[in-house]
């Protein structure tokens, strides 16, 4: 199945009776594109910040009221989000704490290792939390608190704890999956359960810095140093003068 990153140009292309049965879209910038008699049985689409864009239309009608419509009806207390006034966002949060209360009970009284379980390529529950521990550090801990070394080692690859497994994985996806690459960042970070924001601020730097990975126009690339650090074998083209330091230091 050939796989498509961001450093595929395919802005602006036109597909005329192609068959994407099955095609899967991560993390794609889907703007603008236009859809003209084409068959969309059983299509699947998550887009977290649908209400932020402009419009999606579905045969000439908007329906992305009807989308938010329906995802306050089954989730109460999710149409308080957007509270005005710090009453309302107490009331959000209490609705939150209720919420997550209920849901970790449930996965309490399921099997052992369903936590660990991926359904269709998606994230496991143990990753989502590990994922929320991230964020927060992300955007509460680094972005408003300015902690120069926000990450809790809880919300990094492994979620035991050991700060090194995002780095290994990483450079295991990149070289045992694509080969060495080049691979694209978004593509990349699927591979190891990540956001693309995660690997670049969280992984990268130290595996430039370290000349165990460099980045390229093409994308992310395994240099000599990585494939002796994982005790494989390089494939053949691999050359020690592949990057030099500015090249492997730019974005």
């Amino acid at each position: 199945m050939a796989t498509f990153t961001r450093s595929d140009e395919l802005a602006g292309a036109e597909f005329v009776g192609a068959d994407l049965t099955g095609a899967r879209f991560v993390e794609t910038d889907l703007t603008g594109v236009v859809m003209r008699g084409v068959e969309v049985a059983k299509v699947d689409i998550d887009a977290p910040w649908l209400v932020h864009g402009e419009r999606l239309l579905v045969n000439g009608v908007d329906v992305v009221p009807f989308v938010e419509a329906e995802l306050d009806r089954r989730f109460p207390g999710r149409a308080d989000r957007r509270a005005a006034d710090p009453e309302g966002l107490r009331a959000a949060w209490a609705t939150l704490e209720r919420t997550w209360a209920a849901t970790l009970d449930r996965v309490d009284a399921m099997p052992p290792g369903t936590v660990d379980v991926s359904v269709a390529g998606e994230w496991t529950f143990a990753q989502t939390l590990r994922h929320l521990v991230l964020a927060t550090d992300v955007w509460l801990r680094r972005a408003i608190l300015g902690v120069e070394q926000p990450f809790h080692r809880i919300g990094l690859a492994g979620g035991d704890g050991d700060e090194d497994r995002l780095d290994r994985s990483v450079l295991e996806a990149l070289c045992k999956r694509f080969g060495g690459g080049p691979v694209g960042l978004s593509t990349l970070a699927v591979a190891v359960g990540e956001e693309p924001e995660t690997v670049e601020t969280v992984a990268e730097p130290f595996l430039v810095r370290e000349g165990l990975l460099g980045r390229t126009p093409r994308g992310r690339v395994a240099t000599p140093a990585t494939w002796r650090h994982l005790g494989l074998r390089a494939p053949t083209g691999v050359q020690p003068s592949l990057l030099d330091n500015d090249e492997a230091s730019s974005t």
